[in-house]
């Protein structure tokens, strides 16, 4: 009897210790966080790999895996294709208990099937690097593969009673995943109240379920499983700069840090996102506040469409063009202005609210670290059309006008006015075009609000002297001079090169810039405004070869929209200098921008 019982136990022993010797090894490559994320990656892998398996992880991540094998040819086959780069680097081994219910291939089960001896490579695979592990003879057995049918949908009835297992962070959770995918505005409180169950029934119907008002959990599943698959390619995470004294929540997905320029903390995009980040970290008070609240709105990264808000120790200025859309908070605090600026593209407006809302509900200043004013290599780069490395916004156009009254008319060139998104006077004033003519090449700008020049144009009553002195008032340089200059020249003929008689020709060598501005004669009376040079007939002029439109045919264009021209007195030359003076006063910078 006791031979029989040890022989019993023996084969038992036996048996355990080849089920051990034979416990299935997995090559684990990859987790996903959501199904729809692991089935992409799962055919890319098998594609080109052989033994490709998914499966759910107690985690509720999707883990994809190659095998199984046995321990050895589980080893051999991670090596071989670690250095093949076939797979990530971090690829590791695991058992079978970490898994769970497999959904790759569809309808397998590979947890329960015999473990592969051996590796199988794909055709594009060498073994030769791979010593061949002995065979181990088994049994041949017909491996059953059992499909789990997909349960059945809960009835409304079962919805309900398991959506009332659910705790407050669920339902909230619940709500920001509608809120996210459009169908919810409301707060997220976690009651399911009428705007709840509608946003819930609204989803239902985009995804051709029965619209219930009431989310069965494989819809909960599905919803949540689709927010957090934006969420992870978000890769939102904690930032702290202790060089800015800042931390804060980032789209690390998205932006990683480039370099300092003070004030600023440059985080440029990555993975061609397009998005840019800026901590701003800067010593100083209530007037450097102020200050960096005025120079944020010159920058391209701020554009000019957008709500701004501005108090005694805090700011926020948000903007939106074509390209981009842009939000910057700043703070005082501790003696210092610290805040971020989102740049994000135009058309993922969802994303850019989830990344936003992270950083401003993560902002936090940190008190004693704050960026140098020299720090870097910012101050190597330096250019008139940067600030710390950030581009400063420009006019497509800049030209020349002046004001032809006490309220701050300006009459300039028909060609600076064309095509723009807006006119500005001095890149500060806004204005709008009331009357224009291409013929004349003339245009009439009002600004939005009221203005009070130190001085106006004064218009020649007479007709006046062939070759005599004359000069022009004018941008020359298009801005980027603070003032106008004057060109002198000489009235060479009181018409046209076609006799035109609303024309002046004039001996004068303008600028791009010039054209707009007023011509002065040594009185300081307006005989006319200069207009652009042109080519005639498809002949290039002489440099010094200028035209004007006179008086008469200003008078005429500004009386049919409504405005009366101030005739000049002047009867004595004015020196050089005074008519410089006067130039200034009434000689206006015009710019058109996009």
């Amino acid at each position: 009897m006791k031979q029989a019982v040890f022989t019993l136990l023996a084969l038992v022993f036996t048996v355990w210790a080849g089920v051990v010797s034979a416990q299935a090894t997995w090559v684990q490559v990859e987790a996903q966080p959501s199904l729809a994320g692991a089935q992409d990656r799962v055919r890319a892998y098998g594609e080109r790999l052989k033994d490709v398996n998914g499966f759910r992880l107690s985690s509720g991540w999707y883990a994809i895996a190659l095998g199984p094998y046995d321990e050895q040819g589980a080893i051999a086959r991670l090596q071989f294709l670690r250095s093949q780069r076939a797979i990530p680097p971090d690829s590791f081994l695991v058992d079978t208990s970490a898994y769970s219910q497999q959904f790759w291939p569809i309808g397998a089960n590979a947890l329960n099937t015999l473990v592969i001896q051996q590796p199988v490579f794909g055709q594009n695979e060498q073994t030769a690097s791979i010593e061949p592990q002995p065979e181990v003879p088994v049994e041949p057995v017909v491996p059953v593969v059992v499909v789990e049918p997909e349960p059945p949908e809960e009835t409304h009835r079962e919805a309900i009673r398991s959506e009332s297992s659910l705790n407050r962070q669920e339902r909230a959770d619940l709500q920001i995943a509608l809120q996210w995918f459009g169908f919810y505005d409301g707060a997220i409180d976690a009651a399911f109240g009428r705007g709840t169950r509608s946003s819930m029934s609204e989803y239902q119907e985009a995804k051709e379920y029965d619209p219930t008002g009431v989310l069965t959990t494989r819809q909960r599943a599905e919803l949540l499983d689709n927010y957090r698959e934006v969420l992870a390619s978000l890769g939102l995470g904690l930032v702290r700069d202790d060089v800015a004294g800042i931390e804060v929540e980032m789209p690390l997905a998205m932006v990683g840090h480039e370099r300092y320029d003070p004030p600023f903390a440059h985080y440029t995009s990555k993975n061609d996102s397009d998005v840019k980040v800026l901590l701003i970290s800067q010593t100083g008070d209530e007037a450097t506040l102020l200050g960096l609240y005025d120079i944020m709105q010159t920058l391209e990264i701020v554009p000019l469409d957008g709500e701004r808000r501005r108090g005694n120790d805090s700011f926020t200025l948000t903007g939106e063009n074509a390209q981009i859309s842009s939000y910057t908070y700043a703070i005082l605090t501790g003696g210092a202005v610290k805040g971020f600026t989102l740049i994000w593209p135009v058309g993922d407006d969802p994303r850019r609210e989830v990344a936003l809302k992270a950083m401003r509900d993560s902002f936090k200043a940190i008190e004693g670290a704050v960026l140098p004013d020299a720090y870097g290599d910012g101050a190597l780069e330096q250019s008139i059309d940067l600030i710390s490395g950030l581009q400063i916004r420009r006019p497509q156009l800049s030209r020349t006008g002046f004001y032809i009254d006490g309220r701050g008319n300006v009459l300039t060139t028909s060609d600076a006015v064309q095509n723009c998104g807006r006119i500005t006077l001095d890149e500060t004033y806004d204005t709008r075009v009331v009357a224009s003519d291409a013929a004349l090449g003339l245009a009439l700008l009002q600004p939005t609000t009221a203005l009070a020049p130190v001085n106006f144009a004064r218009f020649m009553a007479g007709i006046p002297r062939l070759q005599s002195e004359v000069a022009v008032s004018g941008y020359s340089f298009e801005g980027m001079l603070s003032a106008p200059t004057l060109t002198f020249g000489t009235l060479a003929d009181l018409r046209g090169l076609r006799g035109e008689e609303q024309l002046k020709r004039l001996a004068l060598a303008a600028s791009p810039g010039d054209a707009g501005g007023p011509v002065f004669d040594t009185t300081g009376s307006v005989l006319g405004m200069l207009l652009p040079t042109k080519e005639i007939d498809g002949k290039r002029l002489p440099e010094d070869v200028s035209f004007a439109t006179d008086a008469v045919a200003i008078a005429e264009f500004l009386s049919n929209a409504g405005y009366t021209p101030a005739a000049s007195d002047g009867n004595r030359s004015l020196s050089p200098e005074d008519l410089t003076l006067l130039a200034a006063e009434m000689t206006v910078l015009v710019s058109c921008w996009e």
